[in-house]
């Protein structure tokens, strides 16, 4: 895992095509933005893990 530090309007570059932006910065919270071909999926962990789950659920509850 890589990590770093970023100040407001700072950015991060993931290969050539996403730009990660910090958009904001307000007590423990951090708004960022992310810049990426529209065929990207972005989704967050939360999101990602909760579909997972709901998906292995579907799939432990089908006969076939």
């Amino acid at each position: 895992m890589l990590v770093l530090t970023r100040k407001r309007n700072e950015t991060i570059e993931v290969g050539s095509s996403v730009i990660v932006r910090i958009v904001q910065i307000k007590g423990n919270k951090v708004r960022i933005g992310i810049e990426a071909p529209p065929e990207w999926r972005i989704r967050r962990g939360e999101v990602a893990q909760r579909d997972q789950a709901a998906l292995e659920a579907a799939v432990a509850s089908d006969p076939n």
